[in-house]
Parts: C-alpha cells; sequence; structure tokens
C-alpha cells in the first residue's frame, strides 16, 4: 500500500507582506511516486509563518479521507508548534506560557483540526538544501505568491 507525504513550504516577500504557500502531496511505494497533486495558493499582505501554516493545513484538507500521512516541512515553527507547544497552548486557553495570546492562533486551531482527522508524522528538512520535494514545495509557494506581488 503506498504511503502519503505531503512537502510544504511557505513564502513571503518582506514579513509581512505578499506571501504564498505550496504543497507538493506524493503516494509513494518504496522509492516509486505513483500519484502526485500539486497546491498553492497566497495572500496578499501576510507573514511567512502564517503561509508555512496554510501550506500543512492546506495538505490535510486536501484529503478527502482519514489517511496516515508524513508531512516534511521546513518550518521549525510548525514542527515545534504542532508537536509540542500546540499542547500548552490548548490548556492555557490558547496563551503562550507568558500569558500572551498566541500568534496565528486562528490557523494552530485549523491545523489542529485538520490533523485531528489524521495519523500524522511531522518530519523537519533543512530548506534550501537540495532536498528535492521541498524545493518543488519552495517554487509552487512562490507560484501562489506571484498575483500578490
Amino acid at each position: 500500500m503506498p504511503e502519503l507525504f505531503a512537502y510544504t513550504d511557505g513564502a513571503c516577500s518582506g514579513n509581512p507582506g505578499p506571501g504564498g504557500w505550496g504543497a507538493l502531496l506524493q503516494a509513494r511505494d518504496g522509492d516509486a511516486v505513483v500519484k502526485e497533486r500539486e497546491l498553492h495558493g497566497g495572500e496578499a499582505d501576510t507573514t511567512n509563518n502564517r503561509m508555512e501554516l496554510l501550506a500543512a493545513i492546506a495538505a490535510l484538507e486536501a484529503l478527502e479521507r482519514p489517511a496516515g500521512i508524513t508531512i516534511v516541512t521546513d518550518s521549525a515553527y510548525v514542527k515545534n508548534g504542532v508537536t509540542g507547544w500546540i499542547h500548552g497552548w490548548k490548556r492555557n486557553g490558547w496563551k503562550t506560557s507568558s500569558n500572551k495570546p498566541v500568534k496565528n492562533e486562528d490557523l494552530w486551531r485549523r491545523l489542529d483540526t485538520a490533523q485531528a482527522r489524521h495519523r500524522v508524522t511531522w518530519q523537519w528538512v533543512k530548506g534550501h538544501a537540495g532536498h528535492p520535494e521541498n524545493e518543488r514545495a519552495d517554487e509552487l509557494a512562490r507560484a501562489g505568491m506571484k498575483p500578490f506581488k
């Protein structure tokens, strides 16, 4: 049975500024790609962190039924947030440990809901380091930003 992967990335021209997100979804059987889908979008005035979050959200929301999936991101913010920080934020009523409102709470809540349907493994990769699928996700994010530049 093929394994599902989503390679996600966000981009911003200025921070804040016009931004884009991209997600490359792949069903793989070993090293062979069995099926592939590209997603991208953007916003006129946003931040890089919001675009990174939206890429992961879009990948999960694109799945039609519950599935096991590995999300590969170059965003430590997304990976650390969703695998660690979010638990404390939810316990604290969406406040940080210093009792401040969580930035991007709307998207963190949406990501939390989107991943609840699935068995998600989160994996971090170094960005712009020659990882082919991460580079493609970056290209998609830049394509998503293009209409807003």
